[in-house]
């Protein structure tokens, strides 16, 4: 058959390439499929390499190693887990008002079968969802750097992932759950990162804070580098909430569109607060300002207008950076509790805040569009010339009580990991690691540079004691220095 080559389907004339196959089934929308893959992939990108880049150069140098691949670590578990049984979990079959049964998604049938969202395979919702789910984690971990001890870490993920995460996402997004289609969270302001900035700042009151020295000066290793991580986050964030009508439509086109003016307000907003209050634009400061106007249009980019992505931008560039740079300052309470990145501020303030905004400034037509089958109420600000103020309130009641939930389940769910976890291994490295940092944790360091003829140490690693005697009964012995090898 060749290009030019036409056939007549149901009536309508169609070029060769249109018409149904076996590798493309009717019910497959091409262009919603390339664009759901491309989504899925952009958000994976904001993890890797976006927040592994982010977490290695936003941090000390000496926990530069430790911090990028704890983040690829939980990416690449969170994936497995996902397909093993956590994915059905958080979209199947309900066990419980609050999550769902178990089971692989694995099976071939599965996979290639329409999706339950959407005009494209199941494989693309699964690995979009788990895009999701891996972000999450990774973002949870910015509380935690500098100290964790990796192989707590490495428990920790799929436990959090599993009671958490899922319970979560089936609650409010999968049509068995108890809040789905009374909490408007678009793509993820409540579920990701409401959830993260609570479990983090949750986990890093259980694990403890870093040593003294380091909590008082921690500065970036490489702020160029910063700013490349910061800059996969940005763009991959048109994938995040492009992707969540599941479809190549308005809604999808007017979220991305929200997602970048949100953001780019807000980061100017932070900005100039920064050279108001200190006299100094601070790079690090426009980053968390950029973060934050992310978080806050998350959950409503396409359900509202875009005179109010700007105003959701000029809130989020001022009240988290009032709880962050002021508030945080002076409360005994934060002060209690190390949050390394300050999570708490750039995802759980700026996550709530959103998730409020959006029961504001919902468009019921917007609503409509991405929801028609779900009786969501009014925002209040449109209740209000409706004259329907009392169903604009109630949604904001619903908000209320998604935003309660999620706090009180990850603290109450985190805390308990964290406690069980600390009865097998040390949710803390030893003092004496901390003083040293990567080559204490992983033998390895993030600028192991060395000069002409100067003597180069073997990686501490080949020196480390087994972790698990009865699995490495071997012991080497290993020259410490090129020239004694020689």
């Amino acid at each position: 058959m060749n290009s030019s080559s036409t056939s007549n389907f149901n009536g309508f004339v169609l070029p060769w390439w249109l018409l149904p196959s076996d590798a493309s089934p009717g019910w497959n929308n091409k262009a919603d499929n390339a664009w759901q893959l491309s989504a899925a992939t952009l958000v994976g990108l904001q993890s890797v390499p976006g927040l592994v880049i982010l977490y290695g150069s936003m941090v000390k140098r000496k926990w530069a190693v430790n911090s990028a691949f704890m983040a690829l670590y939980a990416f690449a578990c969170v994936l497995i887990c996902w397909v093993l049984w956590a994915h059905r979990m958080a979209f199947g079959a309900k066990l419980l008002p609050l999550v769902g049964k178990p089971n692989h998604a694995l099976a071939g049938k599965f996979l290639l079968a329409k999706s339950t969202i959407g005009y494209f395979p199941m494989a693309d919702f699964v690995f979009y969802q788990f895009a999701f789910a891996a972000i999450t984690v990774v973002l949870l971990a910015g509380s935690l750097l500098g100290r964790m001890n990796f192989y707590a870490w490495m428990v920790f993920v799929p436990f959090w992932l599993t009671l958490s995460y899922t319970v979560g996402a089936f609650s409010i997004w999968d049509e068995h759950g108890f809040l789905q289609g009374k909490i408007i969270d678009y793509a993820g302001g409540f579920v990701i990162h409401l959830s993260s900035g609570v479990a983090g700042f949750t986990a890093a009151y259980w694990v403890g804070p870093r040593i003294s020295h380091d909590r008082q000066n921690f500065p970036p290793n490489n702020i160029i580098h910063m700013l490349g991580g910061a800059g996969f986050l940005w763009m991959g964030w048109t994938g995040f909430n492009g992707g969540a009508p599941f479809q190549v439509g308005e809604i999808a086109s007017l979220a991305i569109f929200n997602t970048h003016l949100c953001t780019a307000t807000s980061l100017l907003v932070w900005l100039t607060l920064d050279m108001i209050v200190y006299t100094k634009s601070s790079v690090i400061g426009a980053v968390q300002g950029m973060i934050t106007g992310l978080v806050c249009i998350t959950p409503g980019a396409g359900l509202v207008d875009s005179w109010a992505a700007v105003l959701m931008g000029a809130l989020s560039g001022s009240i988290p950076w009032y709880t962050m740079m002021v508030l945080h300052k002076k409360s005994a309470f934060f002060q209690s509790v190390d949050d390394t990145l300050g999570v708490f501020h750039t995802h759980a303030v700026a996550g709530l805040l959103g998730g409020l905004l959006s029961g504001v400034f919902a468009k019921p037509k917007l609503l409509r569009l991405m929801y028609p089958e779900l009786p969501y109420y009014p925002g209040l600000f449109y209740s209000f010339f409706d004259a329907k103020l009392g169903l604009g309130f109630r949604q904001i009641g619903f908000q209320l009580l998604g935003a309660g939930f999620v706090v009180v389940w990850n603290v109450l769910v985190t805390s308990l990991i964290c406690i069980l976890i600390s009865r097998i291994v040390d949710l803390r490295m030893q003092e004496e690691d901390l003083e040293v940092g990567d080559d204490a944790a992983h033998g390895e360091e993030a600028y192991a540079l060395w000069g002409d003829g100067e003597r180069m140490r073997v990686p501490l690693r080949l020196h480390i004691s087994p972790t698990i005697p009865s699995l490495c009964r071997r012991k080497f012995s290993i020259p410490l220095t090129r020239n004694e090898e020689e």
